[in-house]
């Protein structure tokens, strides 16, 4: 069974991205596989409360580690890093993961061979039963690297589950901008929702990641939300849309409530429930 997965996006955060997320995966429930793709700043969680099923260590890049018993306190691994990565404490190296990038130059050049790369805890991934459906989440620790790669694994995480229990579509809530996680989060899903708001920079915005779509081959549609706060911005977001082949799918005003529900970790399905039926039909037909 072909498993459809629909990527919301935006090209920065605030556009009410997870919000309209939250509010799709309310028309479906139990049909859907949800996932939280923004591993830097998650909150999809905040709307959904998922139950906890599982919490799995994401082991990022390898980063430097010292023996501090066998360090002779040379301080040629400091001399070395171009980073600012190790400092000295009592006479002998000390490594501060946070600056460390990996490069092990430090290893090379150290006379006691008593630094060496190990393995590196960059952050955490979720799995959670939610009234709407199971949920694939994570974060990434403060600093912490290899975005991409944990976005990849929740991602494929939420394909086996929607194998094991035949869904047959995952909705998955995006990170903002064109960055890694971006790239990551797009890069073989089949349709990648746009969400944007009625500014030059949201115009600027959206045809950014419309053209990252194109690149990595994935169909986007575009929501253009907020959109009674400027009609000459709705204007050319429209016009945006039909000189690139974008579909808009609705445009949304702004609604006060939406904020209120937000601000009590509500999902806004009532709330938007006049667009969201035309949203998720014409994805369905996409």
């Amino acid at each position: 069974m072909k498993v459809k997965e629909i990527t919301v996006v935006s090209g920065k955060g605030g556009t009410g991205k997870t919000s309209l997320t939250a509010a799709l995966a309310a028309l479906a429930p139990g049909k859907l596989v949800l996932c939280d793709a923004d591993v830097d700043a998650p909150d999809l969680e905040i709307l959904l409360h998922p139950d906890p099923r599982g919490e799995f260590p994401f082991m990022g890049m390898q980063t430097a580690g010292v023996d501090r018993d066998r360090c002779i306190g040379c301080g040629k691994c400091k001399e070395v890093c171009r980073f600012d990565a190790v400092v000295m404490a009592d006479g002998r190296a000390l490594i501060d993961k946070t600056f460390c990038e990996g490069c092990s130059a430090c290893t090379l050049v150290c006379p006691a061979a008593c630094i060496a790369m190990e393995d590196t805890r960059q952050g955490t991934w979720y799995v959670g039963e939610t009234a709407r459906g199971p949920m694939v989440h994570a974060r990434l620790n403060p600093g912490g690297e290899n975005s991409g790669m944990l976005v990849q694994l929740v991602r494929k995480e939420a394909r086996n589950i929607a194998g094991d229990k035949g869904m047959e579509t995952i909705l998955t809530d995006g990170p903002p901008g064109i960055a890694c996680p971006a790239i990551s989060a797009v890069t073989g899903a089949d349709m990648a929702l746009i969400v944007t708001e009625p500014t030059l920079s949201g115009k600027h915005d959206m045809l950014r990641i419309a053209d990252l779509c194109r690149r990595f081959g994935t169909a986007a549609a575009v929501v253009l939300n907020k959109a009674d706060l400027s009609s000459a911005g709705s204007k050319e977001i429209e016009e945006a849309c039909r000189d690139n082949g974008l579909p808009l799918l609705a445009s949304i005003p702004f609604i006060l409530d939406v904020v209120h529900a937000v601000s009590q970790a509500r999902i806004p399905s009532d709330e938007l429930k006049d667009h969201l039926g035309t949203i998720w039909s014409r994805l369905g037909g996409m």
